[in-house]
This record gives structure tokens, C-alpha cells and sequence, in this order.
């Protein structure tokens, strides 16, 4: 039986705690889930370099999962666009059972491995695509599906699971084990198992990120402002990049279209946005580069 469905011998009267030595349980399993995602930290950072190599070809991140690791797919798929102006078309994510597997569970969806195979070459996979398989169980037959074609279409696969020897784990190219075992609630895997992938899945399309130019220091500077919140975070971003007063960053950033990389290079040095942009376009949209 896979570590992720053996019950955990800790917990065997669950139903009988106390509520707050049931929350306190319940809290406290999450923290081997920090410990599993920094065990394969090696894993991790050779996924980040492979990755970054293709997407800056041109290449899409492409995330492929049933049920919680679908929905946890999708949800980091959809926050590249508004953290790092990463396109929408380049982040797709792919759930056994379609969109309607986002909000209610789709009986069988996740047995279909010729569905996972097909879903992938419906988005067109190609060479320079890096497509990230999650499976708790490590054995979905959607998401091996998936693998084969990913593989066939000559995408880079990043496959984790979180248990060891598990076949999405083999079957990629880089198999990232997330070993987190038993869970509190026998089986329910949406628990530390879930909060592992989400933790994996935060580091790498972050560190993607930072290696595609998109962080300047600490900095999220290639956010994109959809809302108020986003308009004064872009602009105290400015001022924190540069030192410039708010009412100077805000103007250059108004010139510009809020662009903040921008509004950073000119504000630094002294030049219209027009330069700001030739100088990222000629240092593959590195602020650091552009500034030296």
C-alpha cells in the first residue's frame, strides 16, 4: 500500500480528541511537508535550470494533475500572469476531467491515461514546453498518459509525487520526490501531501521566474497591475528600486504603462522610457544588466 493511503498509527482514535488536539494534530502534520519539498531540493533546482533553458527559447509551462493536484496546477498557472506578466497562453493547465473537474469531482476522469495523452497533444506540446505532472499516488493513469506524450512530443517533464519509487517519478525526465507519508486523515491526501506539492509548486515557477529576469534583488518587478492594490504596489516598487520620490516614480510609470522593469532603468538613469526599453530588450529584460 502507497505510504500516502496507510493510516497513520499516531492518530488512530482522531475521532475521539479533543477539538483542540484535533486542530493541533491537523496543524501540526503540515510541517513534514516543509521537510519533504526541502529533501529534494537538489531535484528542484536541476528542474528550475532545465526549465528556465526552454522557456527562454520561447517554450510554455504546463501543468497536468486530477483532482487537489489539478486544481493546485491551475491555481499556479493562472498567478504567473499578474506576479511576473508571464502570458496566459504560456501557462496552461490541464485537470483529468476538463473545467468543470475545478469545481466538483469527475468520476473515473482520472483513470483515463489515453485522456491525459490527448489532452496534451490538444495544446500542441512541442520541444522547447516544459510540462509539470503531479500525482499524490505517483500512479494516475491521466497523468501518465500525459507523461508519454510529453516525452514523445520532446517536452521537458517534471513529474512529482509523493511517494518514493512512484511511476510518474520514473517515468520523467526529473522525478521529484515529495515524501511526505501518512496523513492524519488516512487517504485524504488534499492534507500534507497537497500542501507539499503547493509548497514545490510556489518554488519552482518562482525560481523560474527570478532566472528569467523577472525579480530584481527581492524585487517582483514584472508584475502586472489589474487593480488598485497593484497600481501602488508597482509604484512603491519603483521607489523602493530606485530611490526616487513617489510622485516621480508614478509619472514615469504612468509614460510607460506601468511597466515597472521600465520606470526602474529610466528613473535610474535619467532617460526616457523609450532607451529604458532598448537597454532591457538588449540584456534579455535583466534590470541588473541593464542598469550596469
Amino acid at each position: 500500500m502507497p505510504t500516502t493511503e496507510t493510516p497513520n498509527p499516531l492518530h488512530a482514535q482522531l475521532d475521539q480528541y479533543s477539538t483542540e488536539d484535533l486542530v493541533a494534530a491537523l496543524v501540526d502534520d503540515q510541517r513534514q511537508a516543509v521537510s519533504a519539498v526541502r529533501t529534494a531540493t537538489v531535484d528542484l533546482a536541476r528542474a528550475v535550470d532545465q526549465a528556465a533553458q526552454r522557456l527562454a527559447r520561447g517554450g510554455r509551462l504546463v501543468y497536468v494533475g486530477a483532482g487537489t493536484s489539478g486544481r493546485l496546477g491551475v491555481l499556479d498557472s493562472v498567478e504567473l500572469l499578474p506576479t511576473f506578466s508571464w502570458p496566459s497562453e504560456r501557462a496552461i493547465a490541464l485537470i483529468a476531467g476538463g473545467e468543470r473537474a475545478m469545481y466538483r469531482a469527475i468520476e473515473g476522469a482520472e483513470d483515463n491515461a489515453d485522456q491525459g495523452a490527448k489532452d496534451i497533444a490538444g495544446v500542441g506540446v512541442g520541444q522547447h514546453d516544459v510540462v509539470i505532472l503531479l500525482a499524490a499516488s505517483g500512479a494516475t493513469p491521466y497523468v501518465l498518459g500525459a507523461i508519454k506524450a510529453a516525452r514523445a512530443a520532446g517536452a521537458l517533464t517534471i513529474g512529482l509525487a509523493n511517494n518514493p519509487d512512484a511511476a510518474v517519478t520514473r517515468q520523467a525526465e526529473i522525478g521529484i520526490t515529495l515524501a511526505t507519508g501518512s496523513e492524519v486523515i488516512s487517504g485524504s491526501t488534499r492534507l500534507k501531501a497537497g500542501t507539499a506539492q503547493k509548497i514545490a509548486l510556489n518554488t519552482l515557477s518562482s525560481a523560474i521566474m527570478v532566472r528569467l529576469n523577472k525579480v530584481y534583488g527581492n524585487l517582483m518587478v514584472d508584475l502586472q497591475p489589474t487593480n488598485a492594490k497593484l497600481y501602488r504596489r508597482a509604484v512603491h516598487l519603483a521607489v523602493l528600486a530606485t530611490g526616487a520620490d513617489e510622485e516621480r516614480a508614478r509619472s514615469v510609470l504612468e509614460t510607460c504603462n506601468y511597466r515597472v522593469k521600465t520606470a526602474i532603468v529610466a528613473l535610474a538613469k535619467d532617460i526616457g522610457v523609450d532607451a529604458a526599453d532598448a537597454l532591457l530588450e538588449a540584456h534579455a529584460g535583466s534590470v541588473r544588466r541593464a542598469l550596469a
